[in-house]
């Protein structure tokens, strides 16, 4: 697809997507002081579940004990937040899940797994609403990051959610919730950051390849056992161009995009495609949609202007070359224009830029997501 067209298709989701959010925050806004997390009208999936890294976590990491656990329950994040708190959220404002969240009828992301894992008295905890298990700074891989939930742990979790599902609604009808229902995988980055880390020199293509593999094959693994544990629609969030974030950036001499993290990303993207397509014929039932964040943050930096950013090299807050040598923190540097920033702090987007991605991701074209968009799998009602 040309690139013009792909920028104007972005500029029409956008502009098709601004009425219905601004009444979901709105909305969530008036509830901010209510521990309700209810569908903001009628949702289109009985609920949504969400597993990955910092770009879902919505505050599970603000219940992990230790120091070196990534946080973002302090200012300035969340000063975007319906009463501009920070929630955990690596955002001024809303993530991507959040904007999702939306689209498909809920005020926002359902709430994380650890800050309702022992309210068992709560409807949210039965699942019905579902659940958020991401937590920031986790992998693919067991061993990425440290002191957080790895995607192995959050399915053990939501194993624990429908377990207990099935005991209060049934086997039969906790079969049918799940099989409607939407799972949301957004993971990869940090297992691509710390490979790259470790190497003290530039990683042959060939060790390039097998570690993309290996770690292509144990998604495909964990995406088994959710299929197990009852789902079938699978909604995955690929890898952004990782090597032009303010960190990466930060690192460069002149300041460039890191090649070898973009290539890295791009392989691994070819691969989750790839597997998925392979699942989905393999396994009776599981359908999927590929969303691209990888193609919308590309065309917000080849086109800024017409998309309404202004940078898209600089966190908006942070400290240091590009704003990428440290996180946000009240002590940051803050912009004041946050809405024409590509970048909120050191490796997230923007409030704005989630938007923009999740408009594209649910209602876009295949130049967004593949096979289908997220729009068409909610509304597969063949289950």
């Amino acid at each position: 697809m040309a690139t013009v067209p792909v920028v104007l298709v972005l500029h029409v989701l956008l502009g098709a997507a601004a009425a219905a959010c601004a009444v979901a925050v709105d909305a969530a806004a008036a509830a901010a002081g209510s521990s309700k997390v209810a569908a903001a009208g009628s949702s289109k999936v009985p609920a949504i579940y969400v597993f990955g890294d910092s770009t879902a976590d919505v505050g599970n990491n603000n219940y992990l004990p230790g120091g070196g656990v990534p946080r973002a329950n302090f200012p300035h994040n969340g000063v975007d937040f319906p009463t501009s708190r920070p929630t955990g959220r690596f955002s001024n404002g809303y993530n991507g899940v959040d904007f999702l969240a939306v689209n498909m009828g809920f005020k926002r992301s359902p709430p994380p797994f650890l800050a309702v894992a022992n309210k068992t008295n709560k409807q949210v905890f039965r699942g019905l609403l579902g659940v958020n298990f991401a937590s920031a700074g986790s992998g693919i891989l067991d061993t990425t990051g440290s002191s957080i939930i790895p995607l192995s742990k959050q399915v053990e979790q939501f194993a624990a959610v429908q377990r207990n599902i099935s005991s209060r609604v049934g086997t039969g009808a906790a079969g049918t919730l799940l099989s409607r229902s939407l799972f949301l995988v957004s993971t990869g980055g940090n297992d691509l950051f710390a490979f790259f880390s470790r190497k003290n020199s530039t990683p042959s293509d060939a060790d390039k390849r097998r570690f993309v593999a290996n770690l292509v094959a144990l998604y495909q693994n964990h995406v088994k056992a959710l299929y197990v544990l009852g789902a079938r629609k699978f909604a995955v969030i690929d890898v952004p161009p990782i090597g032009c974030c303010p960190y990466p950036r930060s690192l460069h001499p002149l300041g460039a995009c890191i090649d070898v993290l973009n290539e890295l990303a791009r392989g691994f993207n070819r691969g989750v495609k790839d597997a998925m397509h392979g699942l989905s014929l393999s396994f009776q039932g599981l359908r999927y949609s590929v969303g691209s964040s990888h193609a919308v943050v590309q065309s917000i930096m080849k086109h800024p202007q017409r998309l309404g950013f202004k940078d898209v090299t600089t966190a908006c807050c942070g400290s240091g070359r590009f704003n990428g040598e440290s996180g946000c923190t009240p002590n940051a540097t803050l912009c004041d224009n946050r809405h024409q920033y590509l970048f909120w702090d050191l490796l997230h987007p923007t409030h704005a830029t989630s938007k923009i991605a999740a408009a594209a991701i649910y209602n876009g074209s295949l130049h967004f997501a593949a096979p289908i968009n997220f729009r068409q799998l909610v509304e597969d009602d063949r289950y």
